[in-house]
């Protein structure tokens, strides 16, 4: 019986998924049809959910860099940020040399503390100097240091998922 009924789905089959591009190839081409997909999605047996747009307008969300600046929520800002949350800051650090425990005292004061602190150290992953490692432990933050394309990725979507979480980004084009 059961055996039936897998053959008759398996005879089915060809003829469903034959149907279906059909379907897909007489829709006309339209603008919606060639937005790149989003790589974040929750699938349905019903329809296909897209995370990435349903995003609050108040959301922070890093759209683009340059070697100076970043483009967050529509608007160009220069130089360095500190973002907490759905706080956006400049920052002063214009080099890796210049992040230090007082350049991030924010953090002594800041409520919720964030569950981790993704620092963007420009160009290139840079070695955390260990009385700064020792400063982000000490608030109860973790550290993830990354170069700061991925750490504006990061950032984005740590933040997309609710979770707390704090960015300090140095320019792409720095380099030390």
């Amino acid at each position: 019986m059961m055996r039936d009924k897998a053959v008759a789905v398996a005879n089915r089959l060809p003829k469903l998924i034959q149907s279906l591009r059909s379907k897909e190839l007489s829709k006309p081409l339209t603008n919606q049809n060639l937005l790149l997909p989003s790589l974040r999605r929750a699938f349905s047996l019903y329809d296909q959910i897209n995370l990435i747009n349903n995003v609050p307008d108040d959301q922070l969300r890093f759209q683009g860099f340059t070697d100076t600046g970043f483009k967050v929520n529509g608007a160009d800002y220069e130089g360095s940020l500190l973002c907490v949350g759905n706080l956006l800051l400049s920052w002063s650090p214009t080099s890796f040399s210049q992040v230090t425990p007082e350049s991030l005292s924010i953090f002594q004061t800041v409520r919720p503390i964030p569950e981790i602190l993704i620092l963007g150290c420009g160009r290139h992953i840079q070695p955390i100097d260990p009385a700064l490692r020792s400063f982000i432990r000490s608030t109860g933050m973790k550290l993830e240091a990354v170069d700061s394309r991925n750490a504006a990725s990061t950032y984005n979507i740590l933040n997309e998922e609710g979770r707390i979480v704090a960015a300090a980004v140095l320019p792409y084009g720095v380099t030390s």
